[in-house]
Protein backbone atom coordinates (compact mmCIF):
# COMPACT_ATOMS: atom_id res chain seq x y z
CA UNK A 1 0.00 0.00 0.00
CA UNK A 2 2.81 2.08 0.66
CA UNK A 3 4.13 1.86 -2.63
CA UNK A 4 1.08 2.49 -3.97
CA UNK A 5 0.70 5.67 -2.38
CA UNK A 6 4.20 6.60 -3.32
CA UNK A 7 3.09 6.39 -6.72
CA UNK A 8 0.26 9.15 -6.44
CA UNK A 9 1.27 11.34 -3.99
CA UNK A 10 4.78 11.65 -4.61
CA UNK A 11 8.49 10.51 -2.89
CA UNK A 12 8.33 13.51 0.14
CA UNK A 13 4.71 12.97 1.09
CA UNK A 14 3.84 13.45 4.56
CA UNK A 15 1.18 10.26 4.15
CA UNK A 16 4.23 8.15 2.70
CA UNK A 17 6.35 8.56 6.04
CA UNK A 18 3.10 8.16 8.04
CA UNK A 19 2.52 4.76 6.73
CA UNK A 20 6.37 3.91 7.06
CA UNK A 21 5.46 4.82 11.34
CA UNK A 22 2.60 3.00 11.85
CA UNK A 23 2.67 0.19 9.07
CA UNK A 24 -0.84 0.82 8.15
CA UNK A 25 -1.91 -1.73 5.19
CA UNK A 26 -4.94 -1.27 2.57
CA UNK A 27 -8.00 -2.96 5.13
CA UNK A 28 -6.67 1.21 7.05
CA UNK A 29 -7.14 3.60 4.17
CA UNK A 30 -9.25 4.30 0.59
CA UNK A 31 -7.03 6.13 -1.53
CA UNK A 32 -8.90 7.70 -4.71
CA UNK A 33 -7.40 9.99 -7.37
CA UNK A 34 -10.41 12.18 -7.68
CA UNK A 35 -12.72 14.49 -6.37
CA UNK A 36 -15.78 13.53 -8.69
CA UNK A 37 -18.64 11.78 -6.97
CA UNK A 38 -18.55 8.69 -6.39
CA UNK A 39 -20.85 5.64 -5.59
CA UNK A 40 -23.63 5.77 -2.74
CA UNK A 41 -21.06 3.41 -0.98
CA UNK A 42 -18.59 6.30 -1.00
CA UNK A 43 -18.84 7.92 2.24
CA UNK A 44 -17.66 11.41 2.54
CA UNK A 45 -14.79 13.55 0.53
CA UNK A 46 -12.45 15.43 2.56
CA UNK A 47 -9.49 17.38 1.58
CA UNK A 48 -7.12 15.46 4.00
CA UNK A 49 -6.11 11.80 4.27
CA UNK A 50 -7.18 10.38 8.09
CA UNK A 51 -5.23 7.44 9.11
CA UNK A 52 -6.62 5.11 11.77
CA UNK A 53 -4.23 2.58 13.16
CA UNK A 54 -4.13 1.06 16.68
CA UNK A 55 -6.49 4.28 18.04
CA UNK A 56 -4.06 6.94 16.96
CA UNK A 57 -5.36 9.34 14.60
CA UNK A 58 -2.98 11.31 12.42
CA UNK A 59 -4.03 14.28 9.81
CA UNK A 60 -2.20 15.26 6.97
CA UNK A 61 -3.36 17.87 4.57
CA UNK A 62 -3.17 17.25 0.95
CA UNK A 63 -5.82 17.58 -2.00
CA UNK A 64 -7.87 15.41 -4.00
CA UNK A 65 -7.91 12.61 -1.46
CA UNK A 66 -11.06 10.96 -0.28
CA UNK A 67 -11.79 8.04 1.71
CA UNK A 68 -14.37 5.08 1.13
CA UNK A 69 -16.01 2.69 3.55
CA UNK A 70 -13.26 -0.20 3.76
CA UNK A 71 -16.69 -2.94 3.30
CA UNK A 72 -18.23 -2.03 0.05
CA UNK A 73 -21.62 -4.12 -0.28
CA UNK A 74 -21.88 -5.86 -3.59
CA UNK A 75 -23.50 -8.59 -5.28
CA UNK A 76 -21.50 -11.95 -6.52
CA UNK A 77 -22.91 -14.96 -8.05
CA UNK A 78 -21.80 -17.75 -6.34
CA UNK A 79 -22.10 -20.39 -9.39
CA UNK A 80 -22.42 -24.43 -9.09
CA UNK A 81 -18.83 -25.60 -8.74
CA UNK A 82 -17.39 -28.75 -10.54
CA UNK A 83 -18.50 -31.53 -7.65
CA UNK A 84 -16.43 -34.59 -9.46
CA UNK A 85 -16.80 -37.77 -10.73
CA UNK A 86 -17.34 -35.70 -14.20
CA UNK A 87 -20.64 -34.42 -13.60
CA UNK A 88 -21.88 -31.74 -15.89
CA UNK A 89 -25.30 -30.94 -14.71
CA UNK A 90 -27.47 -31.79 -11.03
CA UNK A 91 -30.78 -31.07 -10.30
CA UNK A 92 -31.89 -29.22 -7.60
CA UNK A 93 -34.20 -30.94 -4.90
CA UNK A 94 -34.30 -28.65 -2.37
CA UNK A 95 -33.54 -25.23 -0.89
CA UNK A 96 -32.05 -24.92 2.37
CA UNK A 97 -32.51 -20.19 2.45
CA UNK A 98 -34.94 -17.86 0.22
CA UNK A 99 -34.10 -14.48 -0.61
CA UNK A 100 -33.64 -12.33 2.05
CA UNK A 101 -32.07 -14.75 3.97
CA UNK A 102 -28.85 -14.03 6.12
CA UNK A 103 -26.26 -16.91 5.59
CA UNK A 104 -22.91 -17.50 6.91
CA UNK A 105 -19.84 -19.68 5.48
CA UNK A 106 -20.40 -23.01 5.20
CA UNK A 107 -23.94 -22.55 5.32
CA UNK A 108 -26.14 -25.28 3.73
CA UNK A 109 -27.14 -23.37 0.28
CA UNK A 110 -29.20 -26.33 -1.31
CA UNK A 111 -29.04 -30.09 -1.78
CA UNK A 112 -28.50 -31.04 -5.69
CA UNK A 113 -28.58 -34.67 -7.05
CA UNK A 114 -26.58 -36.22 -9.82
CA UNK A 115 -26.96 -39.54 -11.44
CA UNK A 116 -24.23 -41.16 -8.66
CA UNK A 117 -25.23 -38.95 -5.41
CA UNK A 118 -26.76 -36.05 -3.69
CA UNK A 119 -24.65 -33.14 -2.63
CA UNK A 120 -25.20 -30.53 -0.45
CA UNK A 121 -23.66 -27.32 -1.80
CA UNK A 122 -22.43 -25.19 1.04
CA UNK A 123 -21.79 -20.86 0.91
CA UNK A 124 -18.06 -19.23 0.69
CA UNK A 125 -19.79 -16.02 1.54
CA UNK A 126 -21.13 -14.24 4.19
CA UNK A 127 -24.10 -12.35 2.92
CA UNK A 128 -27.79 -12.04 2.14
CA UNK A 129 -29.28 -14.21 -0.71
CA UNK A 130 -30.37 -11.25 -3.19
CA UNK A 131 -31.90 -14.07 -5.98
CA UNK A 132 -32.33 -17.83 -6.49
CA UNK A 133 -31.42 -18.93 -10.04
CA UNK A 134 -33.12 -22.16 -9.95
CA UNK A 135 -36.92 -23.71 -8.70
CA UNK A 136 -37.27 -27.44 -7.43
CA UNK A 137 -36.41 -30.41 -10.16
CA UNK A 138 -35.12 -27.68 -12.71
CA UNK A 139 -31.30 -28.85 -13.87
CA UNK A 140 -28.36 -27.14 -13.49
CA UNK A 141 -25.03 -27.00 -15.27
CA UNK A 142 -21.60 -26.72 -13.57
CA UNK A 143 -20.39 -22.95 -13.67
CA UNK A 144 -23.91 -21.34 -13.87
CA UNK A 145 -24.81 -19.80 -10.67
CA UNK A 146 -27.22 -20.75 -7.94
CA UNK A 147 -27.89 -17.83 -5.54
CA UNK A 148 -26.88 -14.08 -5.78
CA UNK A 149 -25.30 -13.04 -2.51
CA UNK A 150 -24.55 -9.58 -1.41
CA UNK A 151 -21.21 -9.62 0.50
CA UNK A 152 -19.12 -6.42 1.62
CA UNK A 153 -15.75 -5.99 -1.27
CA UNK A 154 -13.89 -7.23 0.89
CA UNK A 155 -15.27 -10.68 1.40
CA UNK A 156 -16.10 -10.65 -2.27
CA UNK A 157 -12.21 -10.17 -2.99
CA UNK A 158 -11.27 -12.89 -0.74
CA UNK A 159 -14.53 -15.09 -2.37
CA UNK A 160 -12.72 -14.67 -5.81
CA UNK A 161 -9.14 -15.24 -5.20
CA UNK A 162 -10.58 -18.78 -3.66
CA UNK A 163 -11.96 -19.00 -6.71
CA UNK A 164 -9.21 -18.44 -8.70
CA UNK A 165 -7.21 -21.04 -6.48
CA UNK A 166 -9.99 -23.99 -6.60
CA UNK A 167 -9.70 -23.66 -10.16
CA UNK A 168 -6.04 -24.81 -10.53
CA UNK A 169 -6.46 -27.28 -7.70
CA UNK A 170 -6.48 -30.66 -8.65
CA UNK A 171 -8.78 -32.09 -6.12
CA UNK A 172 -12.51 -32.04 -6.85
CA UNK A 173 -13.70 -32.78 -3.46
CA UNK A 174 -11.82 -30.34 -1.38
CA UNK A 175 -11.37 -26.22 -2.54
CA UNK A 176 -8.35 -24.95 -1.43
CA UNK A 177 -8.51 -21.61 0.33
CA UNK A 178 -5.92 -19.19 2.04
CA UNK A 179 -6.00 -18.46 6.03
CA UNK A 180 -4.74 -15.44 7.25
CA UNK A 181 -4.20 -15.81 11.49
CA UNK A 182 -3.35 -13.27 14.04
CA UNK A 183 -0.76 -14.28 16.37
CA UNK A 184 -2.66 -13.77 19.91
CA UNK A 185 0.22 -13.72 22.02
CA UNK A 186 2.34 -10.32 20.43
CA UNK A 187 1.67 -6.92 21.84
CA UNK A 188 -1.10 -5.28 20.10
CA UNK A 189 1.25 -2.83 18.28
CA UNK A 190 3.37 -5.35 17.07
CA UNK A 191 0.58 -7.47 15.50
CA UNK A 192 1.53 -9.22 12.35
CA UNK A 193 -0.45 -11.66 10.28
CA UNK A 194 0.74 -15.12 9.38
CA UNK A 195 -0.46 -16.85 5.75
CA UNK A 196 -1.61 -20.22 6.36
CA UNK A 197 -2.51 -22.52 3.71
CA UNK A 198 -5.75 -24.82 4.44
CA UNK A 199 -8.31 -26.50 2.20
CA UNK A 200 -12.04 -25.72 3.64
CA UNK A 201 -12.78 -28.40 4.96
CA UNK A 202 -9.70 -28.40 7.17
CA UNK A 203 -10.68 -24.63 8.38
CA UNK A 204 -13.66 -26.73 9.66
CA UNK A 205 -11.98 -29.14 11.27
CA UNK A 206 -10.38 -26.45 13.50
CA UNK A 207 -13.25 -24.04 13.81
CA UNK A 208 -15.20 -27.59 15.17
CA UNK A 209 -12.43 -28.08 17.53
CA UNK A 210 -11.61 -24.40 18.33
CA UNK A 211 -7.82 -24.79 16.82
CA UNK A 212 -5.73 -21.70 15.46
CA UNK A 213 -4.07 -23.02 12.33
CA UNK A 214 -0.72 -20.98 13.60
CA UNK A 215 -0.44 -23.67 16.06
CA UNK A 216 -0.75 -27.17 13.64
CA UNK A 217 2.66 -27.61 11.67
CA UNK A 218 1.69 -28.19 8.03
CA UNK A 219 3.64 -30.91 6.02
CA UNK A 220 1.97 -29.63 3.27
CA UNK A 221 3.37 -27.91 -0.22
CA UNK A 222 4.62 -24.75 0.97
CA UNK A 223 3.74 -24.90 4.50
CA UNK A 224 0.22 -26.00 3.66
CA UNK A 225 -1.66 -27.48 6.39
CA UNK A 226 -3.07 -30.69 5.27
CA UNK A 227 -5.97 -33.21 6.66
CA UNK A 228 -3.92 -35.57 8.70
CA UNK A 229 -1.52 -32.64 10.20
CA UNK A 230 -5.18 -31.62 11.87
CA UNK A 231 -5.86 -34.84 12.93
CA UNK A 232 -2.12 -35.38 14.21
CA UNK A 233 -2.73 -32.30 15.92
CA UNK A 234 -6.01 -32.73 17.68
CA UNK A 235 -4.53 -36.03 18.12
CA UNK A 236 -2.06 -34.31 20.30
CA UNK A 237 -3.91 -32.07 22.18
CA UNK A 238 -6.37 -35.05 23.66
CA UNK A 239 -3.35 -37.71 24.29
CA UNK A 240 -2.17 -33.85 26.10
CA UNK A 241 -5.77 -33.30 28.16
CA UNK A 242 -5.91 -37.45 29.40
CA UNK A 243 -5.44 -37.48 33.31
CA UNK A 244 -2.42 -40.13 34.04
CA UNK A 245 -3.71 -43.56 34.82
CA UNK A 246 -4.27 -44.49 38.55
CA UNK A 247 -4.51 -47.81 39.95
CA UNK A 248 -7.83 -48.76 40.76
CA UNK A 249 -9.58 -48.54 44.78
CA UNK A 250 -9.96 -51.55 46.31
CA UNK A 251 -13.46 -52.61 46.62
CA UNK A 252 -15.40 -51.92 49.68
CA UNK A 253 -17.87 -54.69 51.16
CA UNK A 254 -20.99 -53.76 51.46
CA UNK A 255 -23.51 -55.55 54.08
CA UNK A 256 -27.11 -55.87 53.54
CA UNK A 257 -28.19 -52.87 55.45
CA UNK A 258 -25.89 -50.53 54.00
CA UNK A 259 -26.59 -48.49 50.63
CA UNK A 260 -23.79 -48.70 48.29
CA UNK A 261 -21.75 -45.54 48.02
CA UNK A 262 -22.45 -42.95 45.31
CA UNK A 263 -20.39 -42.89 42.44
CA UNK A 264 -19.33 -39.90 40.68
CA UNK A 265 -20.76 -39.46 36.97
CA UNK A 266 -18.14 -39.67 34.63
CA UNK A 267 -18.55 -36.66 31.81
CA UNK A 268 -19.67 -37.67 28.54
CA UNK A 269 -16.63 -38.90 26.13
CA UNK A 270 -15.40 -36.79 23.62
CA UNK A 271 -17.10 -36.02 20.46
CA UNK A 272 -14.42 -37.29 18.56
CA UNK A 273 -13.35 -40.79 17.96
CA UNK A 274 -10.34 -42.57 16.58
CA UNK A 275 -10.98 -44.80 13.97
CA UNK A 276 -10.74 -48.59 15.55
CA UNK A 277 -7.35 -50.33 14.49
CA UNK A 278 -7.14 -52.50 11.15
CA UNK A 279 -7.43 -55.70 11.64
CA UNK A 280 -4.61 -57.92 10.90
CA UNK A 281 -4.65 -59.61 7.26
CA UNK A 282 -5.86 -63.55 7.51
CA UNK A 283 -3.12 -66.06 6.56
CA UNK A 284 -4.54 -67.76 3.13
CA UNK A 285 -3.79 -71.51 3.47
CA UNK A 286 -3.54 -73.26 -0.12
CA UNK A 287 -2.78 -72.18 -3.54
CA UNK A 288 -5.24 -71.51 -6.78
CA UNK A 289 -5.33 -73.87 -9.43
CA UNK A 290 -6.30 -74.01 -12.92
CA UNK A 291 -8.15 -76.71 -14.63
CA UNK A 292 -9.66 -77.73 -18.05
CA UNK A 293 -13.42 -77.72 -18.84
CA UNK A 294 -14.03 -80.72 -20.07
CA UNK A 295 -17.24 -83.02 -20.33
CA UNK A 296 -20.54 -81.91 -19.51
CA UNK A 297 -19.53 -78.52 -18.30
CA UNK A 298 -17.97 -78.09 -21.61
CA UNK A 299 -21.40 -78.95 -23.40
CA UNK A 300 -23.27 -76.73 -21.22
CA UNK A 301 -20.75 -73.72 -22.08
CA UNK A 302 -21.43 -74.57 -26.27
CA UNK A 303 -25.36 -74.55 -24.90
CA UNK A 304 -25.71 -71.71 -22.95
CA UNK A 305 -23.54 -69.89 -25.36
CA UNK A 306 -26.17 -70.47 -27.87
CA UNK A 307 -29.08 -69.45 -25.15
CA UNK A 308 -27.59 -66.54 -24.52
CA UNK A 309 -29.05 -65.75 -28.52
CA UNK A 310 -32.23 -65.57 -28.02
CA UNK A 311 -34.42 -62.72 -26.38
CA UNK A 312 -35.79 -64.11 -23.53
CA UNK A 313 -38.93 -62.85 -21.96
CA UNK A 314 -40.77 -64.12 -18.41
CA UNK A 315 -43.74 -64.65 -16.61
CA UNK A 316 -44.26 -65.82 -12.77
CA UNK A 317 -47.62 -66.93 -11.16
CA UNK A 318 -48.47 -68.63 -7.80
CA UNK A 319 -50.68 -71.91 -7.85
CA UNK A 320 -52.70 -73.37 -4.98
CA UNK A 321 -51.81 -76.86 -4.39
CA UNK A 322 -53.48 -77.87 -1.87
CA UNK A 323 -56.13 -80.49 -3.75
CA UNK A 324 -53.38 -81.35 -5.22
CA UNK A 325 -51.48 -82.39 -2.23
CA UNK A 326 -54.72 -84.20 -0.65
CA UNK A 327 -54.23 -86.02 -4.42
CA UNK A 328 -51.17 -87.04 -3.93
CA UNK A 329 -51.15 -88.42 -0.98
CA UNK A 330 -53.82 -91.38 -2.01
CA UNK A 331 -51.47 -92.14 -5.42
CA UNK A 332 -47.89 -92.19 -3.77
CA UNK A 333 -49.57 -95.44 -2.08
CA UNK A 334 -50.86 -96.51 -4.77
CA UNK A 335 -47.94 -96.00 -6.94
CA UNK A 336 -45.53 -97.51 -3.79
CA UNK A 337 -47.64 -100.47 -4.24
CA UNK A 338 -46.72 -101.24 -7.65
CA UNK A 339 -43.08 -100.65 -6.67
CA UNK A 340 -43.08 -96.85 -8.14
CA UNK A 341 -42.03 -94.22 -5.95
CA UNK A 342 -44.33 -91.07 -6.56
CA UNK A 343 -43.87 -87.23 -6.29
CA UNK A 344 -45.82 -84.01 -7.64
CA UNK A 345 -44.06 -83.78 -10.78
CA UNK A 346 -45.40 -86.77 -13.06
CA UNK A 347 -48.66 -84.84 -12.41
CA UNK A 348 -46.82 -81.25 -13.55
CA UNK A 349 -45.67 -82.66 -16.38
CA UNK A 350 -49.33 -84.49 -17.44
CA UNK A 351 -51.03 -80.98 -17.16
CA UNK A 352 -47.96 -79.20 -19.27
CA UNK A 353 -48.75 -81.50 -21.99
CA UNK A 354 -52.56 -81.73 -21.74
CA UNK A 355 -52.02 -77.74 -22.51
CA UNK A 356 -49.59 -78.21 -25.14
CA UNK A 357 -53.10 -79.43 -27.03
CA UNK A 358 -54.49 -75.95 -27.03
CA UNK A 359 -51.45 -74.33 -27.47
CA UNK A 360 -49.10 -75.88 -30.16
CA UNK A 361 -47.18 -72.94 -30.50
CA UNK A 362 -45.00 -73.92 -27.32
CA UNK A 363 -44.23 -76.98 -28.39
CA UNK A 364 -42.32 -76.56 -31.37
CA UNK A 365 -38.80 -74.97 -32.62
CA UNK A 366 -37.58 -72.30 -35.10
CA UNK A 367 -34.36 -72.59 -37.55
CA UNK A 368 -31.21 -70.28 -36.88
CA UNK A 369 -32.42 -67.60 -39.14
CA UNK A 370 -35.84 -67.44 -37.14
CA UNK A 371 -37.50 -67.46 -40.89
CA UNK A 372 -39.72 -70.57 -40.35
CA UNK A 373 -41.27 -72.34 -37.45
CA UNK A 374 -41.39 -76.44 -36.63
CA UNK A 375 -44.38 -77.59 -34.34
CA UNK A 376 -43.74 -80.77 -33.02
CA UNK A 377 -46.50 -83.49 -32.90
CA UNK A 378 -44.31 -85.27 -30.13
CA UNK A 379 -44.43 -83.91 -26.24
CA UNK A 380 -40.89 -84.74 -25.03
CA UNK A 381 -40.88 -82.72 -22.24
CA UNK A 382 -37.51 -82.43 -20.66
CA UNK A 383 -37.00 -81.75 -16.63
CA UNK A 384 -33.57 -80.10 -15.31
CA UNK A 385 -31.82 -82.58 -13.10
CA UNK A 386 -28.58 -82.70 -10.95
CA UNK A 387 -26.08 -85.38 -11.45
CA UNK A 388 -22.49 -85.96 -9.83
CA UNK A 389 -21.49 -84.99 -13.45
CA UNK A 390 -22.99 -81.42 -13.59
CA UNK A 391 -26.31 -80.40 -15.51
CA UNK A 392 -28.49 -82.71 -17.03
CA UNK A 393 -31.53 -82.28 -19.31
CA UNK A 394 -33.33 -85.75 -19.74
CA UNK A 395 -36.83 -86.02 -21.36
CA UNK A 396 -39.93 -88.20 -21.26
CA UNK A 397 -41.04 -88.94 -24.69
CA UNK A 398 -44.53 -89.19 -26.07
CA UNK A 399 -45.89 -87.84 -22.71
CA UNK A 400 -49.60 -86.66 -24.74
CA UNK A 401 -49.55 -90.67 -25.09
CA UNK A 402 -48.73 -91.85 -21.06
CA UNK A 403 -51.20 -91.82 -18.01
CA UNK A 404 -49.87 -90.60 -15.47
CA UNK A 405 -48.49 -93.96 -14.02
CA UNK A 406 -46.38 -94.27 -16.63
CA UNK A 407 -45.12 -90.98 -16.78
CA UNK A 408 -43.50 -91.40 -13.35
CA UNK A 409 -42.01 -94.97 -14.25
CA UNK A 410 -40.28 -93.38 -16.84
CA UNK A 411 -39.01 -90.26 -14.67
CA UNK A 412 -37.98 -93.00 -12.27
CA UNK A 413 -35.91 -94.61 -14.87
CA UNK A 414 -34.51 -91.42 -16.10
CA UNK A 415 -33.11 -90.46 -12.69
CA UNK A 416 -31.51 -93.62 -12.06
CA UNK A 417 -29.80 -93.41 -15.01
CA UNK A 418 -28.50 -89.79 -13.98
CA UNK A 419 -27.19 -90.75 -10.97
CA UNK A 420 -25.21 -93.41 -12.18
CA UNK A 421 -23.85 -91.56 -15.00
CA UNK A 422 -25.27 -93.84 -17.67
CA UNK A 423 -27.71 -91.66 -19.90
CA UNK A 424 -27.78 -92.37 -23.15
CA UNK A 425 -28.24 -89.75 -26.13
CA UNK A 426 -31.45 -90.54 -26.65
CA UNK A 427 -32.80 -89.77 -23.00
CA UNK A 428 -31.08 -86.59 -23.51
CA UNK A 429 -31.91 -85.30 -27.40
CA UNK A 430 -35.41 -84.31 -29.02
CA UNK A 431 -36.29 -82.57 -26.41
CA UNK A 432 -39.03 -80.22 -27.14
CA UNK A 433 -40.57 -78.16 -23.88
CA UNK A 434 -38.62 -78.22 -20.57
CA UNK A 435 -39.67 -78.05 -17.07
CA UNK A 436 -37.56 -77.91 -14.01
CA UNK A 437 -38.08 -77.91 -10.56
CA UNK A 438 -35.81 -76.30 -8.32
CA UNK A 439 -38.07 -76.67 -5.11
CA UNK A 440 -36.68 -80.06 -4.49
CA UNK A 441 -33.13 -77.67 -3.44
CA UNK A 442 -35.23 -74.79 -2.73
CA UNK A 443 -36.07 -71.25 -3.86
CA UNK A 444 -39.31 -69.96 -4.88
CA UNK A 445 -38.98 -68.37 -8.08
CA UNK A 446 -36.41 -68.52 -10.66
CA UNK A 447 -35.09 -67.02 -14.24
CA UNK A 448 -34.54 -69.86 -16.34
CA UNK A 449 -33.02 -70.58 -19.73
CA UNK A 450 -34.13 -71.94 -22.96
CA UNK A 451 -32.76 -74.84 -24.32
CA UNK A 452 -31.50 -74.52 -27.85
CA UNK A 453 -34.22 -76.01 -30.25
CA UNK A 454 -37.04 -75.03 -28.21
CA UNK A 455 -39.00 -71.97 -27.22
CA UNK A 456 -40.57 -72.43 -23.81
CA UNK A 457 -39.40 -73.39 -20.54
CA UNK A 458 -40.57 -73.39 -16.71
CA UNK A 459 -39.35 -73.70 -13.04
CA UNK A 460 -41.53 -74.87 -10.50
CA UNK A 461 -40.49 -73.73 -6.89
CA UNK A 462 -40.86 -75.36 -3.54
CA UNK A 463 -44.55 -75.56 -2.02
CA UNK A 464 -44.78 -73.53 1.22
CA UNK A 465 -47.64 -72.94 3.88
CA UNK A 466 -48.96 -69.89 4.11
CA UNK A 467 -52.19 -68.29 5.24
CA UNK A 468 -54.62 -67.22 2.19
CA UNK A 469 -58.20 -66.10 2.51
CA UNK A 470 -61.70 -68.02 1.45
CA UNK A 471 -64.64 -66.40 -0.07
CA UNK A 472 -65.79 -65.77 3.22
CA UNK A 473 -62.89 -63.51 3.93
CA UNK A 474 -61.45 -66.53 6.83
CA UNK A 475 -58.09 -67.35 6.86
CA UNK A 476 -56.97 -70.81 5.92
CA UNK A 477 -53.67 -72.96 5.54
CA UNK A 478 -52.73 -73.25 1.53
CA UNK A 479 -50.28 -74.93 0.17
CA UNK A 480 -48.55 -72.43 -2.43
CA UNK A 481 -45.84 -72.98 -5.28
CA UNK A 482 -44.42 -70.51 -7.48
CA UNK A 483 -43.85 -70.98 -11.39
CA UNK A 484 -41.45 -69.10 -13.34
CA UNK A 485 -42.03 -69.10 -17.17
CA UNK A 486 -39.53 -67.86 -20.16
CA UNK A 487 -40.15 -68.14 -23.95
CA UNK A 488 -38.59 -67.10 -26.86
CA UNK A 489 -39.92 -63.37 -27.57
CA UNK A 490 -39.60 -63.58 -31.02
CA UNK A 491 -41.98 -66.41 -32.00
CA UNK A 492 -43.95 -66.18 -28.22
CA UNK A 493 -46.08 -62.99 -26.96
CA UNK A 494 -46.94 -62.75 -22.96
CA UNK A 495 -50.75 -63.37 -23.81
CA UNK A 496 -50.28 -66.93 -25.16
CA UNK A 497 -47.80 -67.53 -22.39
CA UNK A 498 -50.27 -66.15 -19.66
CA UNK A 499 -53.50 -68.40 -21.13
CA UNK A 500 -51.11 -71.72 -21.32
CA UNK A 501 -50.29 -70.66 -17.70
CA UNK A 502 -54.01 -70.23 -16.89
CA UNK A 503 -54.79 -73.40 -18.21
CA UNK A 504 -52.08 -75.33 -16.49
CA UNK A 505 -52.80 -73.52 -13.15
CA UNK A 506 -56.40 -74.69 -12.95
CA UNK A 507 -55.63 -78.07 -14.16
CA UNK A 508 -52.88 -78.67 -10.82
CA UNK A 509 -55.54 -76.57 -8.55
CA UNK A 510 -58.52 -78.55 -9.46
CA UNK A 511 -56.90 -81.94 -10.41
CA UNK A 512 -60.57 -83.48 -11.08
CA UNK A 513 -60.85 -81.59 -13.96
CA UNK A 514 -57.93 -83.45 -16.05
CA UNK A 515 -60.13 -86.56 -16.16
CA UNK A 516 -62.15 -84.12 -18.65
CA UNK A 517 -59.17 -83.82 -21.22
CA UNK A 518 -57.20 -87.34 -20.19
CA UNK A 519 -56.67 -89.04 -23.03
Amino acid sequence: MASFTRQILGFSSPLVRCLRLHRCTSRYISVCSTTQPQTENVSRHLQCARLHHQGVRHVIPFRNIHTATALRSDVVQFKLSDIGEGIAEVTVKEWYVKEGDIVAQFDSICEVQSDKASVTITSRYDGVIKKIHYEIDDIASVGDPLVDIQVASEAKQDGEKEDASSSDSDSDSDREGDVTQSTGNSAPDSARSVRVLATPAVKRLAMENNISLVDVTGTGKEGRVLKEDMLNHIEMLQSASKPPMTAAPPVQQVSAFQSPPQTQTLPPASASVMPPPRPAQPVVIGKDYTEPITGIKKAMVKTMTAANTIPHFGYCDEIDVTSLMLLKGIMKKTAAQRGVQFSMMPMFIKAASMALNFFPSLNASVDESCEQMTYKASHNIGFAMDTPLGLLVPNIKNVQGRTIFETAQELNRLITLGNEGKLGSDDLSGVTFTLSNIGTIGGTYAKPVLMPGTVAIGAIGKVQALPRFDEDDEVYKAFIMNVSWSADHRVIDGATMARFSNLWKSYLEEPATMTLDLK
